[in-house]
């Protein structure tokens, strides 16, 4: 199937008037939970004309308490109707939206209201709108409105459209902020609307035909911007879920696509491979309408999107759907796009060049030592991308490994309130992503982090490469290992793992052995240290990203609490 892109450059670089043109689309948002054959399932499916209407009453209601351009709301709540009529509504009414976590389990209340708190003061957010169910979580100090409060009275009639500066800041999206004062990226409407421009030029999004699904936290640059604003300032028809609808039974995201024939959604490539696992179970779906699988917001395992492929091609599913991106929440979402329609494409490179000469040498997949990298594609317009030496900032060319700098018109011009933090990323125009990576044939390929690169022996070990390994142990958890270095006694540098596994009767002995076998094959070096610890007390982003950083300091605090 053939998409051709019916999206041309948007000139209008706020984001109201998009809001109001993709109202009169005639496009249908529709808010699912659970399975379509299974019990406490709903469906509701509205008009964005509609939506646009209560937003525009709540937006009202939004101004008369004095919110408007140059003041920031702070959102708490579960993907709803409610939400993402209130996300809109603070876009008309001129004002800044900032995205509050929820948490990602039980045990992390305390943690989840302390970082609440930091986000709230962080934003300078003039008002908070709650979800009701979240009231008692909030501090009492913390000025917040429910949804249903803003509601009562309010009228559309009294919406005044303001004036809004395109360098005026739409989104003010946090960064995980484990152990420090989370960051806000400033996005400012030029920004955003430049990128989503570039978005639906790149995936060649068809108005008139495609149907987007997500379940994807609102909280989440790919979620806010990427699968809801999409859809939201282009009229595009939007099946809207919440995550906990997809962890708790992945399958549903099957379903979703299969009943409402969608043609494009996204998740990182845990969710690929869940899904690969649902699919071994399911029957009666049709994902032949499946256009583009965005893959994106983790590093990407080609043996899961391979494995995800082959389960999925009894129900229709066409090798060409996977869409490995790249992106970050700095650059507002979106940086590189392959050619839709072009599936994954694999860059198999040498193992031990690349950890030591930090060059990308292509050699034959079957090979000892061979490394799979999936190409990202090209940088999107409006961007421009570089490979620079950390160390010396000197451009790098193709497959010389470097840090990658991109600059162009979907930037952000820093983080709020932050010169420091923005100074140490920013120069010249440049954002130094973080990430090491190289070009090939004009397409990026990421290797790793910087900061989370393990030296051993001269060699860039990334951690990655160690990961993918363990969590294919047979009683290890996918998705939930965790590698990173520490530097003993004698300054030479450790590899310690740390990795989810469910106990057995055999107990946890036969699984140590097996990591400590994976890891010395994929790498060639034994880890130095095996921690084996409970589901679910890995920490993790409130987007879900595993955090090596904060593993660490709890490895070395010795506050894991192995099984």
């Amino acid at each position: 199937m053939t998409y051709a892109s019916t999206v041309t450059t948007n000139p209008v670089n706020t984001l109201a008037p998009r809001l109001e043109a993709a109202a009169d689309r005639g496009g249908t948002i529709t808010f699912v939970t659970g399975a379509t054959d299974g019990p406490g399932y709903t469906a509701e499916a509205i008009e964005w004309a509609r939506l646009h209407d209560d937003a525009r009453a709540i937006a009202a209601a939004l101004q008369s308490r004095g919110i408007g351009p140059g003041t920031t709301v702070g959102i708490l709540g579960p993907t709803s109707r409610d939400l993402v009529t209130a996300i809109q509504a603070t876009w008309l009414a001129g004002a800044t939206v900032a995205m509050l976590p929820l948490p990602m389990r039980l045990g992390s209340i305390d943690e989840f209201v302390e970082a609440t708190r930091r986000r709230i003061a962080n934003a300078d957010a003039t008002t908070v709108l709650i979800d009701p169910a979240l009231s008692e979580f909030v501090p009492p100090d913390i000025h917040a409105t429910t949804f249903a409060e803003l509601a009562a009275g309010a009228n559309a009639a009294r919406y005044a459209s303001p004036v809004v500066d395109p360098d005026a800041l739409a989104i003010l999206q946090f960064t995980s902020g484990s152990t420090d004062d989370p960051k806000g990226v400033m996005l400012p409407h030029r920004c955003v609307t430049a990128n989503m421009d570039a978005i639906c030029e790149g995936a060649g999004l068809d108005l008139d035909r495609e149907r987007v699904a997500s379940w994807l936290p609102l909280y989440h640059d790919m979620g806010l911007i990427g699968l809801l604003g999409v859809p939201m300032t282009t009229g595009v028809d939007l099946v809207l879920a919440g995550p906990q609808d997809f962890l708790a039974a992945p399958a549903r995201w099957l379903d979703w696509m299969s009943t409402f024939r969608c043609t494009l959604t996204g998740g990182p490539n845990f969710s690929y491979a869940l899904a690969a696992r649902a699919l071994k179970r399911a029957d009666d779906l049709d994902l032949s309408r499946w256009r583009l699988a965005l893959n994106g917001a983790e590093p990407i395992d080609p043996d899961s999107v391979e494995s995800f492929l082959a389960a999925g091609a009894p129900f229709g599913l066409a090798a060409t759907t996977p869409f490995c991106v790249y992106g970050m929440a700095e650059a507002t979402l979106a940086i590189s796009f392959p050619t839709p329609g072009s599936g994954m494409s694999v860059d198999t490179v040498d193992r031990r060049v690349l950890e030591t000469d930090r060059y990308a040498a292509p050699v034959a997949a079957d090979r000892d030592g061979a490394r799979r990298l999936p190409r990202l594609g090209t940088v999107l317009n409006g961007l421009e991308l570089q490979v620079v030496d950390p160390e010396t900032g000197a451009r790098r060319t193709d497959r010389e490994v470097g840090e990658i700098e991109l600059r162009g018109n979907s930037i952000t011009p820093g983080y709020f309130r932050n010169p420091d933090a923005t100074a140490a990323t920013m120069h010249e125009g440049w954002l130094r992503t973080g990430d090491l990576g190289y070009l090939v044939d004009g397409e990026v390929v990421i290797c790793g982090r910087r900061k989370d690169v393990i030296i051993v022996g001269g060699r860039n070990v990334f951690p990655e490469d160690i990961e993918r390994a363990v969590a294919r142990v047979d009683g290890v958890r996918a998705g939930n290992v965790i590698a990173f270095g520490t530097t003993g006694r004698k300054g030479r540098e450790s590899i310690i793992v740390v990795a989810e596994t469910r106990a057995n009767d055999t107990g946890t002995d036969p699984v140590r052995s097996a990591v400590a076998e994976r890891v010395t094959d994929a790498i060639g070096i034994p880890p130095t240290e095996i921690v084996l610890v409970a589901p679910g007390t890995l920490p993790k982003t409130s987007s879900g990203k595993l955090q090596r950083s904060l593993c660490k300091d709890r490895y070395l605090s010795d506050i894991l609490e192995p099984v």
